[in-house]
């Protein structure tokens, strides 16, 4: 059965490692700490991913990009999330809409909320209209709370591209 729209769900968690740079959506964010990973471990491009992915029950980040593979190691998110991207164009679908959240106590990332909406928007070659953003601190409760990590969540609405297109 062929469908024009397709859903998915995507999730990821990070913990914050000494030593590392932060990266949220591609963008750089000033802060003591980065997140632990074999990439670059972008929380937020990881769960867009798998979001995507799993629209098109094409498996998971892990299964594309495993970290035991060292071509991997210290990879940059935007070009995961450009190949996945690629991969779902190629299947005859493309983006609809993207709706996400970033759970942290810290830092804030408010300052940061535009660009990074627009450098997704850019990966996905996608009007930034397209892409929703919004951020959440878990009120002190658990370890988000207590600033040991960031986890994020995304929904995506992929559609079928017009033969016409």
């Amino acid at each position: 059965m062929s469908l024009n729209i397709r859903v998915g769900f995507g999730f990821d968690v990070h913990a914050f490692a000494e030593g590392r740079k932060l990266i949220l959506g591609g963008i750089e964010i000033p802060f003591d700490k980065g997140l632990e990973g074999h990439s670059d471990a972008d929380v937020l491009l990881h769960a867009i991913c798998d979001a995507m992915l799993g629209a098109l029950a094409l498996g998971d980040i892990g299964t594309h990009f495993p970290d035991t593979d060292e071509k991997w190691k210290d990879a940059d998110s935007k070009i995961l999330l450009k190949r996945v991207n690629d991969l779902i164009n190629s299947k005859g679908y493309q983006l609809g809409n993207l709706d996400c959240v970033l759970a942290l106590q810290q830092p804030k990332i408010s300052l940061y909320s535009e660009m990074i909406r627009n450098k997704i928007a850019e990966i996905l070659n996608a009007d930034v209209e397209q892409i929703s953003l919004k951020a959440s601190t878990t009120e002190k409760l658990g370890f988000v709370g207590r600033s040991e990590g960031v986890i994020s969540y995304a929904t995506v609405l992929l559609v079928k591209k017009d033969i016409n297109d």
